[in-house]
């Protein structure tokens, strides 16, 4: 199986540090002398679960047969999520709606189209090689959406801590370097910042 890699950014955390000068002198001033600059973390990790997003619509004029054709695709995914040997607490509905559709745009009752039923599974892959297989198995037996594809870790936490503290020395150095080429130190962070790009 091809490695999929993922990003967790720490993307722009901010600490703004005051030189040390001002927190080893008395200032002349109400304002601390300060230098602000910005540390970037991106931590590189294997995924080792995905979360695929499915969806099946249908439509008739006779709103059973539609319901009946949409639990009928419903049940093969679910049929062949256990087939790749997906635990059933890991694939689960989580959409479903009924919409009677006209042609008129005004949703006049004329021109009756007919009942469009949909709905969504959710299925939580735990082993990766399944992916694919599963993904085209699901195709094959009537799903016409894929609403989504999300490759995650298990051990974001870690992770997320691993890219705060390279984006923390970062700043730090950043900061040292600033103030450096002006002759300063730097004291204490005055403020600190933490934005998230998103894991």
């Amino acid at each position: 199986m091809k490695e999929k890699a993922f990003a967790i950014g720490m993307v722009a955390l901010l600490l703004i540090l005051a030189l040390s000068a001002w927190t080893q002198q008395e200032s002349t001033s109400d304002t601390p002398r300060t230098v602000t600059v910005t540390g970037e973390a991106e931590v590189r990790v294997v995924p080792d679960e995905v979360i695929l997003t499915l969806g099946v619509e249908t439509w008739d004029k006779d709103l059973a047969r539609a319901k009946g054709q949409n639990d009928a695709i419903v049940a093969r995914v679910l049929a062949l999520a256990a087939e790749h040997g997906i635990a059933a607490q890991h694939v689960q509905t989580d959409y479903v709606s009924i919409d009677p559709r006209y042609r008129d745009a005004y949703y006049e009752e004329r021109d009756f189209v007919g009942y469009f039923v949909r709905k969504n599974v959710v299925i939580t892959l735990r082993d990766l090689d399944e992916f694919e297989p599963l993904l085209s198995d699901a195709l094959e037996a009537g799903v016409n959406y894929v609403h989504g594809v999300e490759f995650r870790t298990t051990e974001l936490r870690a992770h997320r801590d691993d890219a705060r503290a390279l984006a923390i020395e970062a700043a730090r150095e950043k900061a040292a370097a600033l103030a450096g080429g002006l002759d300063e130190g730097i004291g204490e962070p005055l403020t600190i910042v933490e934005e998230q790009a998103g894991w």
